[in-house]
């Protein structure tokens, strides 16, 4: 079982390295620049050793010194050095060029592909661990390719640069290099296969802490209400132990790499030290040739503990690449049909037909069965219940944020999966129980649905919502800038700009999803007239919990476990005396349903 797994590790970074090498494919001149770059630099700085031995030998002997010849060797090893420091300066310019670009396209795709996913994705992943692979992750593949750029090609190209060279200075000596070096390299890659399930674990659970601290930065409010500040930090020590023993292991198993890789390299420089003393003994081999082969002994040695180290950073850099690719790989939303088309406008005029719909969000847990239903233009539909009985889910379902199972929901006489997605949410106006808003000017906010809306549409659409009164009286009025959780601002506010922003646009339809929830009653009173201008000849759907606001609907639908348990009026329901009349009741009476 261990050997499976472990070939499925390696079998999974295989195919990472591939699909990270397609990333860097648009970049392929910057690569071809850094390798000729790498060459130059490398073949530079192994052009030196061969001149140093050159001037040692025109220096050997008492009155023997070839100043002349001496004196223009230096000059080559100072062109040498010159070409080889920008070559490595051209060749920075270019991995930093590959490296950010390729992050950039990777934090690119990740986000449109969160654009597309399906909300049934996002709602059984945490929020902060998709951030990690979005960001974290991103950075550590971005510092794992500076580094592969960087070292990884300087030191493969020294290490051959260094036996061609080796080779051609004295072949004995040459081969007793070349035949320890694949221990290195079987070192090197053994460690590296390990270290990769590691670092993988180690990437999975900084995205699990990740998602744990902003889950209580969140709710900071909430734990320090409750008194849980204890059990929070028991519950992110638990995790941050997890990640520092997975970080340890991780650490541990890389870290093997540069002594073992160490030790090879000296049996490596004492092999040529040997051989070469043997061959100068016998006088098969100058001094100033030898000094060449300990000079170049030891630059080969040094790039297999930078590589080394390299192995470690693009082990980690895989890992997280990996993650990301597992964003990448998640089913998306279904394509809208082919031959779905777009509604013209005013072509949806407010009927919407349900016809034996039923939806499950987990397969053996039915949530709505045999639902039906005819709303006509215009009219306004409440939708009441207990907690769980299926209006949001409902609501989910006319937008299409899920499709239904069995059934269809049809919209204007189309069933909405033969319209386009954008087409169809156009056609609906939405507040939520849960405001959001993004980091930018009041204003801004306001026209989210209508960019181009002149100030004075938005200004309208916020003495509509009652909202323009607060806003007068932020510093900047409606150039006020706000955070992205509008922490400046109360509940109440916040909800008020939501409103305001259905109002700027006014679409055919309208969901009101507890829209008034945390407005006091005097507002919402306001508000309800507005409501009511607005929903005049738009078909409104309109959940609620507080039924005192949806007397005036004109059909009241009771749910109740995923089914209409009744149909009519406020008062033909009250006058029926069945679920709708005890759920009312229940409001002032405290009674139990």
């Amino acid at each position: 079982m261990k050997k499976k797994n472990e070939k499925m590790s390696r079998e999974k970074m295989l195919a990472t390295v591939k699909r990270v090498l397609k990333l860097i494919r648009p970049y392929r001149l910057f690569v071809i620049a850094s390798l000729l770059c790498a060459a130059v630099s490398v073949g530079g700085q192994l052009l030196i050793p061969i001149l140093t031995g050159d001037a040692i030998d025109y220096m050997i002997g008492l009155g023997r010194v070839d100043f002349t010849a001496v004196k223009k060797t230096l000059l080559l090893i100072g062109l040498s050095l010159a070409a080889s420091a920008a070559a490595q300066w051209v060749m920075g310019i270019c991995n930093n060029k590959i490296t950010y670009n390729v992050t950039r396209d990777l934090r690119n795709k990740a986000v449109k592909k969160l654009e597309i996913l399906p909300l049934s994705y996002l709602d059984t992943h945490l929020t902060g661990d998709l951030v990690s692979r979005v960001i974290a992750d991103a950075d550590l593949v971005s510092d794992g390719l500076l580094m592969g750029f960087t070292q990884l090609f300087s030191g493969v190209l020294t290490i051959l640069g260094t036996l061609i060279f080796m080779l051609r200075v004295n072949l004995p000596i040459a081969l007793v290099v070349i035949l320890v070096t694949p221990l290195s390299l079987v070192v090197a890659a053994f460690i590296a296969n390990k270290t990769y399930r590691f670092f993988h674990l180690q990437s999975d659970i900084r995205g699990e802490e990740t998602a744990i601290i902003n889950e209580d930065i969140d709710g900071m409010r909430v734990i320090r209400a409750f008194g849980d500040e204890a059990e929070s930090l028991a519950h992110f020590d638990e995790v941050n132990d997890e990640l520092a023993a997975a970080s340890l292991k991780a650490t541990f198993y890389s870290s093997i790499t540069n002594p073992a890789t160490r030790f090879v390299n000296s049996v490596v420089y004492a092999g040529v030290i040997l051989a070469g003393a043997l061959f100068a003994v016998a006088g098969g081999i100058t001094v100033g040739r030898l000094s060449i082969f300990l000079t170049y002994a030891n630059q080969y040695t040094k790039p297999f503990n930078e590589i080394s180290g390299v192995v470690t950073e693009l082990t980690n850099a895989i890992a997280c690449a990996a993650r990301i690719f597992e964003l990448y790989d998640a089913e998306p939303d279904p394509a809208d049909e082919p031959g779905a088309r777009t509604l013209a406008e005013g072509e949806a005029d407010g009927n919407v037909s349900l016809r034996d719909v039923a939806f499950r969000y987990v397969p053996d847990r039915p949530l709505i069965e045999h639902f039906s239903l005819d709303v006509h233009p215009g009219e306004r539909i409440a939708i009441v219940g207990p907690t769980g009985c299926g209006k949001t889910t409902l609501i989910n379902l006319l937008m299409r944020f899920y499709d239904v199972d069995e059934g269809s929901i049809s919209v204007s006489g189309t069933d909405i999966r033969k319209i386009r997605r954008k087409s169809l949410r156009a056609s609906y106006g939405m507040v939520l129980q849960d405001t959001w808003l993004k980091a930018g000017t009041i204003a801004e906010n306001i026209a989210y649905g209508d960019p181009d809306a002149p100030r004075e549409a938005i200004e309208e659409a916020a003495k509509a919502a009652h909202a323009h009164g607060f806003i007068s009286r932020l510093p900047e009025g409606y150039d006020t800038v706000i955070s992205e959780d509008g922490s400046q601002l109360s509940q109440g506010e916040k909800q008020l700009l939501c409103i305001a922003r259905v109002m700027l646009s006014l679409p055919p339809m309208l969901i009101l999803d507890e829209a008034t929830s945390s407005i006091d009653t005097r507002t919402e009173m306001r508000i309800q007239k507005a409501f009511n201008r607005m929903m005049e000849g738009r078909t409104s759907f309109i959940v609620a919990h507080r039924l005192s606001t949806i007397r005036e609907a004109d059909v009241i639908l009771v749910m109740n476990e995923g089914h209409i348990v009744e149909k009519g009026t406020h008062s033909e329901l009250l006058a029926r005396g069945g679920f709708y009349a005890k759920l009312y009741n229940s409001q002032f009476e405290g009674a139990s349903i």
